[in-house]
């Protein structure tokens, strides 16, 4: 409690703490209503921070509550910002504390601003008549007598009926009026006009209009009396606004936070293991370096390697699941990405489900991102087996081909992918909308209609073209082109033989707050010549810049670290010295994607992990020839 209420004075916070730690001080401080924000730990005497969340929702429900703990874990976090908390905050990074606290009673105070606004709006809506036929939302009003007086152009297309003077007891008969649910009439006594007539003032209420021809309408019903100057009754009126489609988004719209969280926690089981499997690895192929040709353990060898490429191949895949990874545009042979990935696409189908792949020889190259068209893959192919719940069978076939006429596709040359399966189709409506982000025709909980709109958005970011063909009861066939690259480009962008590690006898600052990772790093650039310097965190490499900056000759840094991260530490670095080569390497840059990539180019490239010991021996002669792509 005093290392919060110092971090606090010291971040320029000014309050008045009140420090509790039983349940029973708590409910007595809440009760006493003078509480502007709750900071609360999570492990607390006789009950934790979920419970206190629970108890100040009920007591002070408005007042912003955060977590501060050090044994908080992310399915806890998830869970109390799902029950109402306004942030966490771990004890290890307490850096965030005050920027949370500002921030939270900035929107308490924005909240109770927007409230009072509301309060104010509605004491003067009686004096406001916005009764006109124009207006897309249903405005229905009636005299004091009950007898409908306005029933506008909004409103009679909800009903699919014309105005009529009906008088009250006929309301429940007339109109097809239900609660939420849809099923369940409403009585007169239930309807929003009347229950508005009686003096109640209606806000949010949510009910269900059925046209007459059988149409359903969610609708949000506003409604009060109206009232004179001198305090008579004149009537009431109710507002209907129609949000059938946004009660659809919303659905879809919380799908796709599922899958959102379900992709952060890919990329941080990726970044994770992205880093010990560069350990695995790098100590692997130097262990195999180091034994004698027909070693009995080189073969052992040779399968852990095995093993850590295709965990490699998982990590990358859960990368480019969570959308997270740098993006890498490089020369491909589209049937090795497919081969990569067919195992992987096997494991996803049913028994009752056959697929084909039919590779075409002598394909032609593409330029685009690996992991991107394995996402392509991956969502076609799962969204052809949610069309086939009884079996059947997908073919995935590649070929060369010449466009010379074609309104949609310019003239040139491509490589078509095509994806086709047997399953129940689609109609032209349906066809025409399957691209756009959050349609979907599955039911609820099998679907974020996130999937078609990403291969859309992928396929078109590598310049190619997407069309689909489909018909109910005959399959769905999609057509993919990708710009085929000119024989020069291939030459140009293909792998040259694989040759011995080039040597070098430069200095290298190594930075790196994984131990191990830095430990190998470190061993491989002085097996190959090189003077290694090593620093655990980037201040210490930034305070060794600057002191010392004339012997480095490049710096080899991690990406994701505590406090100064690489990227800073490039940018300030660069201040220092203009040229210094350096070459970052990261399993996961997360939000840094963007900020990394600007900040690449011949002196400065980027490298993947896991990484072989060859593939940064190889980088690093770039950046000190000055001659990086970028990234690796």
């Amino acid at each position: 409690m005093e290392i919060v209420r110092a971090t606090l004075e010291q971040q320029g916070v000014r309050c008045e703490v009140a420090a509790v730690t039983t349940k029973e001080d708590f409910v007595r401080v809440l009760e006493r209503g003078v509480v502007d924000l709750i900071l609360s730990d999570y492990g607390l005497p006789g009950f934790d921070g979920l419970s206190a969340l629970a108890i100040a929702s009920r007591i002070q429900p408005n007042t912003p509550f955060i977590l501060v703990s050090g044994t908080i874990g992310e399915e806890a976090a998830i869970d109390s910002l799902r029950s109402g908390a306004t942030d966490y905050v771990l004890k290890t990074r307490l850096t965030r504390l005050a920027p949370a606290v500002r921030r939270a009673i900035e929107e308490a105070t924005e909240r109770k601003t927007r409230h009072d606004t509301e309060a104010t709006l509605e004491r003067e809506r009686k004096f406001l008549r916005a009764l006109l036929d124009s207006l897309d939302t249903g405005v229905v009003a009636c005299d004091q007598d009950g007898v409908l007086t306005l029933f506008n152009r909004a409103t009679r297309e909800l009903h699919g009926m014309q105005e009529q003077a009906i008088p009250p007891e006929q309301w429940a008969s007339q109109y097809k009026l239900y609660h939420a649910d849809g099923e369940t009439p409403l009585t007169t006594e239930e309807i929003p006009l009347h229950r508005a007539l009686q003096g109640e003032h209606l806000r949010h209420a949510e009910i269900t209009i059925r046209h007459q021809e059988g149409g359903a309408h969610a609708v949000v019903v506003t409604g009060q009396p109206i009232i004179g100057d001198g305090g008579e009754k004149l009537g009431a009126v109710v507002t209907m606004q129609d949000v059938t489609e946004f009660k659809q988004l919303e659905r879809q719209f919380q799908q796709a936070q599922k899958m959102e969280a379900m992709g952060l926690l890919a990329a941080g089981v990726a970044h994770d293991f992205n880093n010990l499997l560069t350990v695995i690895s790098g100590y692997c192929q130097l262990a195999q370096a180091r034994v004698q040709p027909g070693h009995p353990v080189l073969h052992d060898l040779e399968e852990v390697a095995k093993a850590g490429d295709r965990a490699a191949n998982l990590t990358r895949q859960l990368l480019a699941f969570s959308r997270q990874q740098v993006l890498e545009p490089r020369v491909l042979d589209l049937n090795e990405v497919i081969e990569d990935v067919e195992k992987m696409l096997h494991r996803l189908l049913g028994a009752d489900i056959e697929l084909r792949f039919r590779p075409a020889e002598g394909l032609g190259r593409v330029r685009a991102d690996a992991g991107q068209i394995e996402q392509v893959l991956l969502n076609l192919v799962v969204n052809a087996r949610d069309a086939m719940p009884d079996g059947g069978g997908i073919t995935v076939e590649t070929e060369n081909v010449e466009i010379s006429d074609a309104s949609e596709i310019p003239s040139g040359s491509y490589v078509l992918l095509t994806v086709t399966d047997t399953g129940c189709g689609m109609d032209a409506e349906t066809s025409a909308r399957i691209f756009e982000p959050f349609f979907t025709t599955k039911e609820v909980g099998r679907g974020t209609g996130l999937g078609l709109s990403t291969v859309h958005g992928i396929v078109k970011q590598s310049e190619g073209h997407i069309a689909v063909q489909s018909e109910p009861g005959q399959g769905t066939t999609f057509r993919i082109h990708f710009p085929r690259v000119s024989a020069v480009q291939e030459i140009s962008k293909s792998t040259a033989p694989q040759t011995q590690p080039a040597r070098g006898t430069e200095a290298i600052l190594v930075v790196d707050d994984d131990a191990s990772l830095r430990g190998l790093v470190s061993e491989v650039l002085r097996l190959h010549g090189y003077t290694v310097i090593e620093a655990s965190n980037g201040e210490t490499a930034l305070t060794m810049i600057e002191n010392d900056g004339s012997v480095i000759d490049a710096i080899v840094t991690d990406v994701v670290m505590p406090n100064l991260n690489g990227r800073e530490l490039v940018r300030r670095a660069t201040k220092i010295r203009p040229n210094l080569p350096m070459l970052l390497m990261s399993g996961y840059v997360g939000e840094n994607v963007e900020a990394l990539g600007s900040i690449l180019g011949p002196r400065v490239a980027f490298i993947q992990k896991p990484f072989s010991p060859d593939a940064l021996l190889e980088k690093l002669r770039d950046v000190l020839r000055g001659s990086a792509a970028g990234i690796a």
